[in-house]
C-alpha cells in the first residue's frame, strides 16, 4: 500500500458548511469540490486522506457529486478509488460508508 501523500480536510481547506451538486447550487459544491480538490491530488501519486471532520455535515448531493462523479465524469474506477483515498471521520462515520456507496454505485454508471 502507497503511503499518504495529501491530505485535505475538507472544513479548513474548502468550507464548513458545503453543500449541493453544481455551482448553481452555491459555491461551495461538490462539482467545484472534486474539480479543485481531489482531481488535483489523484494527479500525484500517493494515497489521499480525506478528514471529514469539522463540517456543520453533508448533503447526500455534494457527497455523491464529489466522490461517485469521479467514476462518472472523471473515468477512475472504484477499485483505484478503493486503493487511493483514505476516509476519515471521527465524528459522524456513516459518512464514509456513505462515500463508499456512491464511488461503487457509480461504477456500473
Amino acid at each position: 500500500m502507497t503511503t499518504v501523500k495529501t491530505m485535505i480536510k475538507i472544513a479548513n481547506d474548502f468550507y464548513d458548511a458545503p453543500t449541493g451538486r453544481f455551482p448553481a447550487d452555491g459555491p461551495y459544491n461538490g462539482e467545484r469540490f472534486r474539480n479543485e480538490y481531489l482531481i488535483p491530488a489523484l494527479k500525484k501519486d500517493g494515497r489521499i486522506l480525506i478528514d471529514l471532520d469539522g463540517t456543520d455535515g453533508y448533503g447526500s448531493s455534494f457527497l455523491e457529486e464529489s466522490f461517485g462523479g469521479l467514476v462518472r465524469q472523471c473515468g477512475y474506477s472504484s477499485e483505484e478509488l478503493h486503493e487511493r483515498l483514505q476516509l476519515k471521520s471521527e465524528e459522524d462515520e456513516s459518512f464514509i460508508e456513505e462515500i463508499w456507496q456512491y464511488i461503487d454505485e457509480a461504477k456500473g454508471s
